[in-house]
């Protein structure tokens, strides 16, 4: 598998991160340790998880199989921290809280230090300068090499980017990770820039439309898909309209034309979107992961990128669009 830079980092990654996601509660042990070795067997060596995936299993399950292959030198890991099961306080970037969620996720994961720490989401309650302080105190303890952010606006990303560079020394974003597919390019009006202009990469996450631009779900919904799972149901939902399935049917039609699956379309088209460091493929089954990584070897012809990107584009305005 291609390797790609992490944003402006000396940090070599694979094109392709497996998500952990649904590890430990839809994904059971011996299917995540299928993924795994089908994942690192095709090349991939960066992996993405959170504290609050399945309450921690997720990273518990990733540090024992890690631990098992013995395979941590040449493993990318991604965790996160913020989003916390609080119904009073859904974000939680304070210093106190993110120490010790890094702790905790350290041991679950069974290492000493992360390459990648995520801020999970903006935490309005927060002083901006308390959290990213604090990434600048763990990156120097050696717990964690890099860090970026997730789920941020663009005014957001701006602001946290433009802080750790103004004085030198601080732990600059190197990533953003985002929802970005052909069903939701809604960062590509400001998001997309502030990266760009800052050297941050993107980091897609649900680069397949949440399942939907596989299209498995053109004739309802599969008993064995997410859409039918009481943890997801209503994460799918919002993407079964008429224009996602407008959208569905080009990446459908291109895929014939081509000779390839809709979903090495989709992933292909927003692994080579601009910007983009490596999609994150979150799947239930190894099977799944296994079709994802044919992609590999794909690139989209012009013309049917050219197609794609004006069915699917996003509506741009005033102040995004250009003023005059």
């Amino acid at each position: 598998m291609q390797r790609r830079t992490l944003g402006r980092t000396g940090l070599s990654v694979s094109r392709i991160c497996l998500g952990t996601m649904t590890w430990g509660r839809d994904t059971d042990d011996n299917q995540a340790r299928g993924q795994f070795a089908a994942f690192t067997e095709a090349g991939g060596n960066f992996i993405d998880t959170a504290d609050v995936y399945t309450d921690g299993a997720s990273e518990t399950l990733l540090g024992d199989i890690i631990k098992e292959t013995g395979s941590r030198d040449s493993m990318v890991i991604a965790t996160k921290a913020v989003s916390t099961p609080d119904p009073d306080r859904r974000r939680d970037a304070s210093r106190a809280h993110l120490m010790r969620a890094l702790d905790a996720s350290l041991q679950r994961l069974q290492t000493d230090y992360v390459d990648l720490w995520q801020l999970h989401a903006w935490d309005p309650r927060t002083p901006l300068d308390e959290t990213l302080s604090t990434l600048d105190d763990v990156v120097r303890s050696g717990k964690v090499r890099y860090v970026g952010i997730s789920n941020y606006n663009g005014w957001q990303t701006a602001q946290a980017a433009t802080w750790q560079r103004a004085v030198p020394g601080r732990a600059s974003i190197a990533t953003t990770q985002m929802e970005y597919s052909l069903l939701s390019r809604g960062i590509e009006r400001e998001v997309l820039p502030a990266a760009e202009a800052f050297g941050v990469g993107i980091l897609p996450w649900s680069p397949l439309g949440r399942g939907v631009l596989t299209g498995k779900y053109r004739q309802g919904t599969p008993g064995d898909s997410r859409g039918a799972s009481s943890h997801f149901a209503g994460f799918v939902t919002p993407f079964l309209d008429e224009r996602s399935t407008h959208i569905v049917d080009a990446v459908i039609t291109a895929g014939r034309g081509l000779g390839v699956t809709p979903l090495e379309i989709a992933l292909a088209w927003i692994r080579d979107r601009r910007g983009v460091v490596a999609p994150v493929i979150g799947a239930r089954t190894a099977a799944q992961l296994e079709d994802a990584l044919t992609v590999e070897d794909l690139v989209l012809p012009d013309e049917i990128s050219a197609v794609l990107d004006e069915v699917s584009a996003p509506t741009l305005s005033y102040p995004e669009k250009s003023f005059g």
